[in-house]
């Protein structure tokens, strides 16, 4: 008998007794979990006996996220609970020693590295999966990843494993493409996070009809990346580098350039030394929130406990207050180092306990529909000694948009075995606030239309572009520069044109900023 059937048999047990407000809500709920059993097994006897194993352990997971979506629908803290945060729960980057050259291969030795690498590239226009974009000399994230690694492996005689996260999105074909990895120094392991089905926003009910996700992409959806605990571990990949003695793993998004390994934090977590207290089980690297931040997820301390808080979490009436950069001046990166032992504990004890986040979404055919998924860092409450430590801003590069592609493909950085730096010669750290207008610059294709070379940017403050603007070669921006084009109207920068604290706009004049 399944542990659906289970369930279903106790839930169906339960006696409706009372009918005031509390219990209605209640009975809802549990009708909903009685509903929900029901359609899952219907759902369970759709897939094939190979795959059955597998899918009843995903709607095990599935199950427990529903149930606790239905406890608290919207996850959102009380604001008056929230903690100054304690003296030393963010530590200071720059206060961490360097590890002496003899004990660095012994420290890799413990380590094995994860890319996120679950999504698509459609927000950007491309398809298949997000790590496959080309961001710098035709390198793609998922080649750079491979060359930091690998460089690190042959500079240190070490064997650190690269560990990929796929979804049922991405997989197949990044399956193909880590075959030209072969002949590299290094191991690539991959493992699918869950595939969940998505529920009508009306209903609560699943509206897949089969376990045949290619039958229907749109049922399905991977549910964030707080899935990696439970997929990492039932990929047998957890045991796998436990008995290998590898302590830590260091996860970090594919597509955020900045997150490389590094020896000082590994040290830290390694080799705390004796006045440090327990060992740390999780570290959350935190930088320093801008204004171009606010939306990003911060720590608190809450009921004794240092924890994630996403925008998601935060009450209507509560959200100008969580974007305030002097309140919350920290802002959560998603580059997390977590125990391998504490993972399996966690997940064996049952203690995984993450916020739901509920991803509102409108499929082609109109139909409202909810996500139900959890992110990473919301499981830092779980572990002991958790810890955040606040890293330049150089490890925090993400590419989310052909904005923060023009950043990369720019002078502004430097580009050695497969990592980016910041440019010697740009006299000061920050890195340009970037604006590029959607209609015509959204789309990775339309975008490398639009420059004959990547422009200068070394002197750049400010761009804002909007309209059907192009730019000739050897273009030089710095300062403030404004590119406006309105309707109907096109601008083309010269070639070799220095464009230094200027607005141009619909008719190409050009103005002092």
């Amino acid at each position: 008998m399944s542990s659906l059937h289970l369930e279903k048999k106790a839930l169906y047990g339960h006696q409706r007794q009372g009918s005031d407000s509390a219990a209605f809500k209640e009975l809802t709920k549990r009708d909903a979990q009685v509903q929900l059993a029901v359609e899952l097994e219907k759902l369970i006897r759709t897939c094939t006996e190979a795959n059955r194993e597998r899918i009843e352990r995903e709607f095990a997971g599935f199950r427990r996220l529903f149930v606790r979506f239905l406890l608290d629908p919207t996850s959102s803290v009380q604001w008056e609970k929230i903690e100054k945060l304690p003296d030393g729960a963010v530590g200071e980057y720059e206060m961490l020693p360097t590890p002496p050259l003899t004990q660095i291969r012994g420290m890799l030795d413990k380590l094995v590295v994860i890319k996120l690498n679950g999504g698509l590239g459609t927000s950007m226009g491309c398809q298949g999966p997000k790590s496959v974009i080309s961001v710098r000399n035709d390198l793609t994230f998922l080649d750079l990843t491979v060359q930091q690694i690998e460089s690190l492996n042959k500079t240190y005689n070490a064997n650190v494993p690269l560990v990929l996260m796929n979804s049922f999105n991405t997989d197949e074909e990044t399956q193909l493409i880590i075959q030209k990895y072969t002949k590299f120094e290094i191991q690539i392991h991959t493992f699918n996070q869950s595939n969940y089905p998505r529920i009508n926003k009306e209903s609560l009910m699943p509206i897949a009809r089969s376990c045949n996700t290619s039958a229907d992409m749109e049922a399905w959806y991977p549910p964030g990346h707080g899935d990696f605990y439970e997929s990492f571990y039932n990929s047998g990949l957890l045991e796998e580098f436990i008995k290998q003695g590898r302590e830590y793993c260091f996860i970090s998004n594919i597509d955020n350039l900045g997150a490389t390994v590094d020896l000082n934090i590994l040290n830290m977590l390694l080799n705390p030394g004796e006045d440090s207290g327990k060992p740390k089980e999780f570290l959350m690297e935190v930088t320093d929130k801008t204004r171009a931040d606010v939306k990003g997820g911060t720590l608190i301390q809450y009921e004794n406990k240092l924890r994630l808080l996403e925008i998601a979490q935060v009450p209507k009436e509560k959200v100008e207050d969580f974007k305030s950069v002097k309140t919350f001046k920290f802002f959560n990166t998603n580059n997390l180092w977590v125990k391998l032992p504490s993972i399996k504990r966690i997940i064996e004890n049952g203690t995984l306990d993450m916020e739901v986040i509920v991803n509102p979404k409108t499929l082609d055919n109109g139909m409202n529909v909810i996500q139900l998924e959890t992110a990473v860092g919301a499981a830092m409450k779980c572990f002991e000694g958790s810890i955040g430590l606040n890293v330049p801003r150089s490890r925090f590069l993400p590419v989310k948009k052909t904005s923060d592609l023009l950043l990369v493909m720019s002078n502004l950085y430097n580009l050695k075995n497969g990592s980016l730096s910041m440019s010697a010669l740009r006299s000061f750290p920050s890195t340009p606030l970037i604006k590029l207008g959607e209609n015509h610059f959204a789309k990775v294709r339309e975008f490398l239309k639009r420059f004959a070379t990547i422009p200068d940017l070394l002197e750049l403050d400010h761009l804002t572009v909007s309209g059907d603007v192009t730019f000739g070669r050897h273009v030089s921006l710095k300062g403030t520069v404004i590119i406006i084009a309105n309707h109907g109207d096109r601008i083309d920068i010269p070639s070799g044109a220095i464009l230094e604290n200027k607005i141009v706009s619909g008719n190409l004049r050009i103005l002092d900023h």
